[in-house]
């Protein structure tokens, strides 16, 4: 029986994706012989498909770039035209009263993305935030990972890397078009070295007399990596005259105008591409981020809608017209989106969480109750945990059981101590009781004062002191926390009442 070609069976290796047993074949094919560029070629695609990752996607902007960039065109950006200005109240189509926020004040959206939590704009936000670096420095683009360089080559140190990158001949290997293009795939992904990267494409876009848009697009990303934005808006400007560029590039030149705080220019570019790829879902999907990020959630869902006409299955697509529905006080059409990505596998905590305040509100109680009981056998975060525990609580108060509806808030409180909703709603409790003594109304009034400290957005714990305080005939600090709840959320009519109704309790004296 004759044997299998090596070179024929490590390629049907990696195209199965046994990327370890191809490079077996690879490592022994190479111990014969060191030169063999078909086996160095094959092993450096395997090693670079172990570490593979969409670097779209998973790029997060560190605390050095966020708190030391230099792109910055204006302090005071015009409304509507910058990412980093708080949003106004005019600007919210949703009140960020009603909806969750994230750390810089906009409305969370269906799914949680890189750099999507809340733009830093001081060094206290910025030491908040979680490090995945493992050093005590300042994250940046270029130290995500870190990559133990050997000295020696890899024949004469066995355990070696693979590449001695300091002994690389940077210019032999550039002007192969065969190697050059797995080798910087290999010094990008695995090694992490971007400078060298940088080099190599460069070295090759000259070999190439400039006219290859693949190399000038990874020339751009090796300037954005580094930090180099304008140099990365050059690279990327340059690709796009050529005919035949990809979907990626527009990508990567939108992400770049993010970078540099101007949204209304990467929606221009998104447009543009999506003129030469009409239907491109990963275009509508970065477009609808923008206008999300821009609080335009109307422009944003329709965006959604349309990536759904073209990718039925589009979970992010789904998550955040779902939520945009539950927030409209339109719960019965949340929960057939919910139940729609649970049909297509996607398990996890946060959408029992969503199924059962879905199911809550749309009078479906033992369905609410089992779903919360599911995302509680899925949680894993402190975070979350305490957030199921607050629905629950709700879900306590709607049957009327406040004992529960206590104990409840309590486990919220002790998975995360700084919860301001549940500090508020222990306060209400308090003062809700029908035998309620001076013991509960201060009770009552630490918890008030508690929320409205942790919860800089929330209008209730202002509205709930300002009752408390007229309960108690304080109607001076009535009247001061009605104000307070009022510049939260304008449209509250409870607030408006009070505050009118003190109001007149002052003209009559």
């Amino acid at each position: 029986m004759e044997q299998l070609d090596p070179l024929f069976f490590a390629i049907n290796l990696f195209k199965r994706r046994k990327f370890d047993k191809s490079i077996e074949v690879c490592n022994e094919a190479l111990d014969a012989n060191p030169y063999d560029q078909a086996f160095w070629c094959l092993k450096l695609r395997s090693l670079t498909e172990q570490v593979y990752v969409d670097d779209l996607e998973a790029d997060e902007e560190g605390i050095a770039e966020s708190l030391m960039d230099d792109n910055a065109i204006a302090q005071v950006a015009r409304p509507g035209t910058s990412l980093k200005a708080l949003p106004t109240a005019r600007s919210m189509q949703t009140s960020q009263s009603i909806r969750p926020v994230t750390q810089s004040g906009r409305p969370l959206t269906g799914m949680l993305r890189p750099g999507t939590q809340g733009r830093l704009g001081t060094m206290e936000n910025a030491l908040k935030t979680p490090r995945t670096a493992r050093t005590a420095r300042p994250l940046t683009s270029s130290s995500g990972r870190f990559v133990r360089m050997g000295t020696t080559s890899m024949l004469t140190q066995p355990d070696g890397p693979f590449i001695n990158l300091s002994r690389l001949n940077i210019g032999k290997y550039a002007a192969i078009p065969t190697l050059a293009k797995p080798l910087f795939e290999y010094i990008f992904f695995q090694e992490n070295n971007i400078r060298v990267a940088l080099e190599l494409a460069a070295k090759a876009t000259e070999v190439n007399q400039f006219k290859d848009w693949f190399w000038k697009v990874q020339l751009g990303k090796c300037y954005y990596k580094l930090g180099m934005i304008r140099d990365a808006e050059k690279q990327f400007r340059s690709a796009l005259k050529h005919n035949e560029v990809p979907v990626e590039v527009y990508l990567w030149l939108g992400k770049v105008y993010e970078r540099l705080d101007q949204p209304l220019a990467a929606l221009d570019v998104y447009s543009e591409g999506l003129n030469k790829y009409p239907g491109e879902t990963y275009l509508l999907t970065y477009a609808a981020r923008i206008h999300e990020l821009m609080n335009e959630m109307d422009d944003s869902i329709k965006l959604y809608k349309e990536v759904l006409t073209y990718d039925a299955i589009n979970i992010e697509a789904i998550a955040s017209i779902a939520v945009n529905h539950f927030y409209n006080d339109q719960p019965e059409i949340a929960l057939r989106y919910y139940r729609r990505i649970l049909q297509m596998g996607t398990c996890n905590t946060q959408i029992y969480n969503n199924l059962g305040l879905s199911c809550y509100l749309s009078q479906q109680f033992d369905m609410a109750i089992t779903c919360f009981e599911r995302a509680l056998i899925f949680s894993e975060s402190d975070d979350v945990t305490a957030d199921i525990w607050y629905n629950i609580g709700h879900l306590a108060i709607g049957s009327g059981d406040k004992q529960l509806a206590s104990q409840c808030f309590r486990l919220a409180l002790v998975s995360n101590n700084d919860h301001s909703e549940a500090y508020n709603n222990l306060g209400v409790i308090e003062m809700s009781k029908s035998n309620a003594t001076t013991t509960n109304i201060q009770q009552a009034k630490a918890y008030f004062q508690t929320s409205a400290t942790i919860g800089k957005h929330l209008y209730e714990p202002h509205y709930n002191q300002a009752l408390l305080a007229e309960k108690m005939g304080h109607y001076d600090m009535s009247f001061s926390y009605a104000k307070k709840s009022l510049d939260l959320y304008a449209d509250h009519y409870g607030s408006q009442q009070l505050l009118n109704k003190v109001r007149k309790l002052y003209e009559n004296v």
